[in-house]
């Protein structure tokens, strides 16, 4: 065993040097770049290089999302804590020796030992460290000051070593690497689940399930859809459904009637039949009271199965208590329910092969509340009855599988809410009305086919668009792998073999340069898998779904955690500008988080709650007028480049996803909304006469003009805003209707766009009056420096203060979301801009950003459009299941592979983006003539498989 090096002698007493001055703070954007690569692809360089160009432009991807790579490769891991340390100036031996030991640099032990040599340094040098004191803490004993800051030190110390050893071994690759293996593994999982236990979601549904806090039922693996009543009425048309049983079937008759009409009243003999008939729908339902099973009710059944025309659409029978009741308890009175639903069940067999049929087993009962003459009907003869009952019915065909269905799940309704029952035998009318929504769902999720009602759906089958899709991806994997093999063996032909003279291996020191078409067919082998990925979560029936449901503590504590984290990882900023690139990083990031955790929670149920992620929505729009404007405004780049940039980068995965899930563009609203904005803020300038801060400069008169044309801007949304009918037929031409419609109208693309209409305005005029306080040198933006004096600093922090706390009591006491949306376009930029000062005027406060949040930020594009599918399920309106039965476990896997799938396609599309926008205007030309040609094509795909459908 190698020994390490002899140790540095003590330094001196004092040592004002911290833990982190010699070894460097370990950020996300360390923690994400993993290991460099020895040579990076052309492209992407040069991706990086027009990131760094763009830096003016201060809220990155094209405004809202930031620009370039996502993954910051600006700090190696070649740079050691001693380095880090020489640069400021504050290095000292021991520190040195020990961080660059520790970071593994120097230690042989590291080579031979792994991880070991690192550990081995710190522990001697601590053991051999003297305790030192600061002169900060001179007031306090020696001895004191010695035992204290030596502690502090040494935990810091081992902290941070502990950080880089986890850095070194964890990157962003490694990560997606642990992400593909557990889709895979889970995937595997599922099939063989389905395979063993069956792919009926019907099952499921019919069978299984568990109560979110006291109402909500939660079907085990599916979604089960709220029918309205125009729905069920829709569903039901021309249909017959008959309920035959006892008192307890009869209440489930009831609560089914009243969602098609809920004012139909439980009223009339009990013990007798009960029609229902809605004319208009054409709906009949029927209770037909049969309390025991015996002759009379088998007379009923053999009826339907003679005459085809009276014969129901769906029938539900069940009953046993009244033969408990009658009979005491005897055991002569099982035996001879057992004959007599013997004799029943091939009658039911055989009205199941054209009717849908469904036997309700028996809920338990509340012994403590039943009457006297009830006493007789304990769960224990329920339980032997309900057996008595599924062994028959199971058994009554020489099929593998029974045609009747048992209606189980209200057993496991009841045992939850049977306590709240009036007589211990008839269940409160909250269960009663979930046992009826099953039911619904069991028969309409297959006719009506509701996105939040995945419960006994089918697979869709492929359309012609998403067979032509799966055809180009799959063409692509299979030219990257026949480019890879080719490119390996001809590597292995050029590669160097061993000079037999020197006995050394001579190596290649310069890597041949990666080539457009391999970055093109791995980015498109990649982006098929991931596609392939999306399909299986959202559209296959592969993996499962839930609904959501909110509480205040699912969206609470989430936000606590990653504002703890936020904090925790903090870092300088390279400059001190308002709103500098960092920042605005950082900004993004936790608005994307917060946007995140309210969608899975449920949490737009809660009006304080969506009114505050509303603001968050307008707070991107309004970087993305601030954003563009600034660009424009500064650098004068009008071309055609910058514009196709901004769209691809935008639009690409939305076109993709829009192909794959087949979901119109409208779907995904914000980046149409985006899109849609940044062009008119374009058009806006560009438009003669074309006024830039260089030209202002000369003359004040210019910056009039420019304020002229925000006033006609502002015009023309006010127009749009009060004039729906104006805004429907502009957006109602072929072909923007094909972009902007929504289930054939347009009514929410003209919603959404008219409920944050002010905001990119506001983004606009307020990056116009900064400037121009810049450039006059009104402001103070240096390190440590209030923005403004100390008073008007002051003054103007108070006045942010109280306006953000107003606008969230506002938003707090709003009565109804028709009313707080009315008001919210004029109102949410008070609470953008006091956020803004209150984040900028204290100089400390502008001086550091979040990494963390600064790292999601710049994938914030991504995670909002990856959302839809692979993080949440049914287009946002449930939950994706990977690990049933551990909520909290299948929140943490699923999100570690959401948010690598949405990294890793933040560095498809930069990297796509160098190749198919060149900078070269006859290449881009080409290329714009190439995309206009397949997206006529995709235009008269989607007309072909419109009229199909219909």
């Amino acid at each position: 065993m190698s020994l390490p090096p002899p140790l540095p002698p003590p330094a001196a007493a004092c040592d004002p040097v911290t833990p982190e001055g010699r070894l460097g703070l370990v950020t996300p954007e360390l923690w994400a770049s993993g290991a460099p690569s020895q040579a990076q692809p052309p492209l992407r360089q040069e991706a990086q290089e027009e990131e760094e160009e763009e830096e003016g432009e201060e809220t990155g991807v094209q405004g809202a999302w930031g620009t370039g790579t996502a993954e910051q490769r600006w700090r190696g891991w070649g740079e050691t804590a001693e380095a880090a340390a020489a640069e400021k100036g504050q290095v000292e031996a021991v520190g040195t020796a020990a961080a660059a030991a520790a970071a593994g640099s120097v230690s042989p032990a590291r080579g031979a030992g792994g991880g070991r040599g690192g550990w081995w340094w710190l522990l001697a040098w601590l053991r051999r460290r003297q305790p030192q004191c600061c002169p900060c803490v001179a007031p306090l004993p020696r001895s004191a000051a010695q035992c204290c800051h030596g502690g502090t030190k040494m935990a810091a110390l081992a902290y941070n070593l502990g950080k880089r050893e986890i850095n070194h071994y964890f990157s962003v690759r490694s990560a997606k690497v642990l992400a593909l293996v557990a889709v895979l593994l889970l995937a595997v999982c599922h099939l063989a689940s389905r395979r063993y236990r069956g792919n009926d979601s019907c099952e499921y549904l019919l069978s299984s399930g568990r109560f979110l806090g006291e109402k909500v039922w939660q079907p085990h693996s599916c979604m089960m859809h709220k029918y309205k009543i125009s729905e069920a009425k829709n569903c039901l048309v021309d249909k017959h459904i008959a309920f035959i049983g006892d008192s307890r079937i009869r209440q489930l008759f009831y609560s089914f009637v009243k969602i098609i009409n809920p004012q139909f009243k439980e009223e009339g003999n009990k013990h007798e039949n009960i029609p229902f008939e809605d004319k208009i729908a054409s709906v009949k339902v029927d209770f037909l009271w049969h309390p025991e099973v015996n002759g009379s009710m088998k007379q009923c059944i053999k009826v339907w199965t003679e005459d085809s025309v009276a014969k129901p659409h769906v029938i539900v029978a069940g009953a046993a208590t009244w033969s408990i009741k009658i009979h005491n308890g005897s055991n002569e009175a099982l035996s001879q329910y057992k004959m007599n639903i013997t004799s029943i069940a091939p009658l039911l067999e055989k009205l199941a092969k054209t009717s849908d049929v469904y036997w309700v087993l028996q809920d338990p009962v509340y012994e403590d509340l039943l009457s006297e003459n009830r006493k007789m009907i304990t769960n224990e003869k329920i339980d032997a009855y309900n057996e008595a009952a599924v062994s028959i019915l199971n058994s009554s065909t020489r099929n593998s599988k029974s045609n009747v269905k048992m209606f189980s799940v209200s057993k496991l309704i009841a045992q939850e809410t049977i306590m709240e029952s009036l007589d211990g035998l008839h269940l409160p009318e909250s269960s009663r009305e979930t046992s009826a929504m099953i039911l619904m769902n069991v028969y309409c999720n297959k006719i009506l086919k509701p996105v939040d009602g995945s419960c006994c759906q089918p697979q869709p089958p492929l359309t012609l668009i998403q067979k032509l899709a799966a055809c180009f991806f799959t063409l692509s994997i299979i030219g990257y792998l026949i480019f890879y093999i080719i490119h390996r063996n001809t590597h292995r032909k050029n590669k160097s073999c061993t000079d037999l003279e020197s006995g050394e291996e001579k190596k290649n020191i310069i890597n041949p340069p990666v080539s457009p078409l391999e970055i093109l067919l791995q980015s498109f082998c990649k982006l098929g898998l991931i596609m392939a990925y999306f399909y299986m979560c959202d559209r296959a029936n592969l993996f499962m779904k839930e609904n959501k449901f909110y509480t205040h503590s699912t969206f609470f504590i989430p936000i606590i955690y990653i504002l703890v984290l936020g904090v925790f990882y903090n870092e300088n900023t390279k400059e001190t500008k308002v709103l500098n690139r960092e920042q605005t990083d950082e900004w993004k990031g936790w608005m994307q988080l917060v946007i995140l955790i309210y969608h899975i929670s449920g949490a737009s149920t809660f009006l304080p709650v969506y009114m505050h992620i509303r603001v968050l929505v307008a707070a991107y729009l309004f970087q993305t007028g601030y954003g563009h404007f600034s660009y424009f405004w500064i650098k004068g780049d009008f071309g055609i480049h910058r514009v196709c940039q901004v769209l691809f980068r935008l639009n690409f995965l939305v076109v993709v996803l829009c192909i794959v899930m087949d979901r119109p563009y409208q779907f995904y609203y914000f980046v149409p909304l985006v899109t849609v904005w940044f062009m008119v803020i374009y058009v806006t300038l560009a438009l003669w006469p074309q006024i830039i801060q260089k030209k202002a400069n000369g003359n004040c008169f210019w910056h009039f003009g420019l304020l002229l044309k925000l006033a006609a801007l502002l015009l023309c949304i006010c127009f749009l805003a009060y004039s729906q009918g104006a805004f429907e037929k502009i957006f109602s031409l072929w072909p923007f209707s094909k972009c902007f419609e929504l289930k054939g109208n347009v009514y929410e693309w003209w919603f959404r766009w008219r409920l944050d209409r002010y905001v990119v305005f506001h983004g606009m005029l307020f990056a116009f009056i900064y400037l121009a306080l810049q450039k006059r040198q009104i402001l103070s933006e240096g390190k440590g420096e209030p923005l403004f004096s100390n008073k008007v600093s002051n003054f103007l922090l108070f006045i942010s203060v109280v306006s953000f706390l107003t606008y969230s009591i506002w938003a707090s006491s709003c009565k109804n979301k028709a009313e707080c949306n009315e008001l919210h376009p004029s109102v949410s930029v008070v609470q953008i801009l006091a956020f803004i000062l209150i984040r900028n005027i204290p100089g400390y406060a502008r001086s550091v950003y979040s990494s963390f949040f600064a790292w999601f930020g710049r994938i914030s594009l991504e995670l909002f459009i990856c959302q839809y599918h692979i993080w949440l399920a049914a287009d946002t309106r449930g939950i994706l299941v990977l690990i049933p039965g551990n909520p909290m476990l299948n929140i943490i896997v699923s999100t570690f592979i959401f948010v690598c799938v949405a990294h890793e396609i933040s560095q498809i599309t930069n990297d796509l983006a160098q190749i198919i926008i060149p900078k070269d205007n006859s290449s881009l030309l080409k290329r714009l003539a190439c995309i206009a040609a397949f997206f006529c094509g995709l235009l008269i795909l989607s007309s072909i498989q419109d009229k199909s459908r219909h």
